[in-house]
């Protein structure tokens, strides 16, 4: 029991000096590389905060527990929109883009509707993995495009220079990764091996007990990355790097995680389970659209409406 509460001090630790040197160094890429905030937050942040979520997926995927496969990157996706961007609209309202509005969270919604599509069939095939990662690359690949023409438009990289060389801004990316992906493991297998402990005492079966797992520790735990590089960026005023940071993390969790783990071996037992976990996370990205749209950003009591939402989910979800 100590051993796991000193791995979770230890994981702590780790995602928040992590989440710190990430900002900065890819707020030095994006002026580099003259890509906005927005797109840095969307690829080389939303893909690196995302490896923890792929990493366990994958893994659960193959040894063919579905229960955490699907689980954490649903309860990743919930806690993505409802926990981190509540918590850092409460820091600093986090306001929209016409990017955003117009193309990269209708995409997420999009490719939350092709997930759970995919999931109603009871089995996430191989094909279907192949047609969602291709989906993600072609998303990617757009994004980059239109960035380069509206940072090229705006002579965005002349009134910005670089606060770091890019030798060093990659260094920091991949260092702070790095630990934000070590600080999540140490966090998870901590946190795992207490409530798993809880479980045979309150006489909860395995596969439940997975599920709520998946769902809730795992879930959270890969995605303090997120909340630390949101919160981060939110507090060095890259409020465009933050939001992209969610919606690049939920797009990549649904079509690069579980794309490649169905891709690798089919994902079982994908709905019944989770049908109202899905059921959350898509009403979830539809109000946080409703949101930005309406006042242009995600305002302080909006971000505490979607902490409620959260700590509600939660409780629904542990009454086992």
């Amino acid at each position: 029991m100590i051993l796991n509460i000193v791995f979770i001090l230890i994981g702590f630790l780790l995602l928040v000096k992590g989440g710190d040197f990430l900002v900065e160094g890819a707020v030095s890429i994006a002026q580099k590389a003259q890509l906005s905030p927005m797109v840095i937050g969307i690829t080389v942040v939303g893909f690196g905060t995302s490896m923890p979520e792929f990493l366990v997926s994958t893994q659960a995927a193959w040894v063919g527990s579905s229960g955490i496969a699907i689980g954490n990157v649903a309860g990743s996706n919930i806690a993505d929109v409802a926990l981190i961007l509540g918590a850092t609209a409460l820091i600093k309202p986090l306001p929209s883009t016409r990017l955003m509005m117009r193309i990269d969270v209708p995409f997420m919604i999009f490719a939350m509707t092709l997930f759970v599509g995919f999931a109603f069939f009871g089995t996430i095939e191989r094909w279907m993995g192949f047609v969602m990662a291709s989906l993600l690359i072609v998303f990617i690949s757009g994004e980059i495009r239109m960035s380069h023409r509206q940072m090229k438009a705006a002579e965005a990289v002349q009134e910005a220079q670089p606060s770091m060389p890019i030798w060093r801004a990659i260094l920091y990316v991949l260092i702070s990764l790095g630990a934000m992906m070590g600080g999540s493991n140490l966090l998870i297998e901590g946190s795992s091996s207490i409530a798993m402990d809880l479980g045979q005492q309150l006489g909860v079966g395995k596969e439940e007990m997975e599920r709520v797992i998946g769902l809730t520790i795992v879930a959270v735990g890969t995605s303090f990355p997120e909340l630390f590089a949101s919160v981060m960026a939110a507090r060095k005023g890259e409020t465009d790097m933050a939001v992209g940071n969610i919606v690049g993390s939920v797009s990549f969790n649904i079509l690069f995680v579980v794309g490649i783990a169905s891709a690798i071996t089919p994902i079982q037992n994908s709905w019944t389970p989770f049908a109202f976990d899905y059921a959350v996370m898509f009403g979830l990205s539809i109000l946080l659209y409703l949101f930005l749209y309406t006042h242009r950003k995600i305002v302080r009591y909006e971000g505490a409406l979607l902490l409620l939402i959260y700590v509600l989910y939660l409780v629904r979800t542990l009454m086992i």
